[in-house]
């Protein structure tokens, strides 16, 4: 697993006084998906996860101005701990997993003794109930056609491919046009 935080933005609300999102990106099993996170959120998992594993530090909770320059700084330093938790940790907890939206990865020890990111999600919503869509028995490809026509192109490809070294077949047509 991979993660990085290629940008953020400043969100404005009316509620509060405006802040800042990081864009996380984590590649995993060749996918990419994108978590949009808060620094409230970034403490929260670090408070949770410094009390079941080895957690490295986190950029500090307080920025005295929101200039660009520092907010770069806290990027840099929230891709950093990010990446040292995975590093650091043979088996990631759930609630790290949680955090970044990554679910499909099988339920780990140690995942199970840091609980959840989200303490009301029941164990039975954490766990896969999705069954395969489509099952091929064989080959879709290589099974016999519904016609009693040979189908011309696979048969070529597969002749191509398998039998290379073997001479070519000369089709009627060949013959026709005086090809052989």
């Amino acid at each position: 697993m991979e993660v990085y935080i290629p940008s953020f933005r400043h969100e404005d609300s009316d509620l509060e006084r405006g802040y800042t999102v990081f864009k996380i990106e984590v590649l995993m099993n060749g996918r990419k998906h994108f978590v949009e996170k808060r620094y409230s959120e970034f403490h929260a998992l670090h408070k949770k996860l410094k009390k079941c594993i080895k957690t490295p530090e986190i950029p500090s909770k307080h920025v005295r101005n929101w200039v660009p320059k520092v907010l770069e700084q806290r990027r840099q330093g929230l891709e950093t701990y990010l990446q040292a938790v995975i590093l650091e940790n043979e088996e990631l907890p759930k609630l790290f997993l949680d955090f970044l939206n990554v679910r499909h990865l099988p339920s780990l020890p140690k995942a199970e003794s840091c609980g959840s990111f989200d303490e009301t999600e029941s164990e039975e919503s954490s766990k896969l109930s999705h069954q395969p869509v489509l099952l091929f028995l064989g080959d879709p490809y290589v099974l016999p056609a519904a016609s009693d026509f040979p189908n011309v192109v696979i048969e070529g490809v597969l002749h191509g491919i398998f039998y290379s070294h073997l001479q070519p077949r000369f089709l009627f047509t060949d013959t026709m046009y005086g090809l052989m």
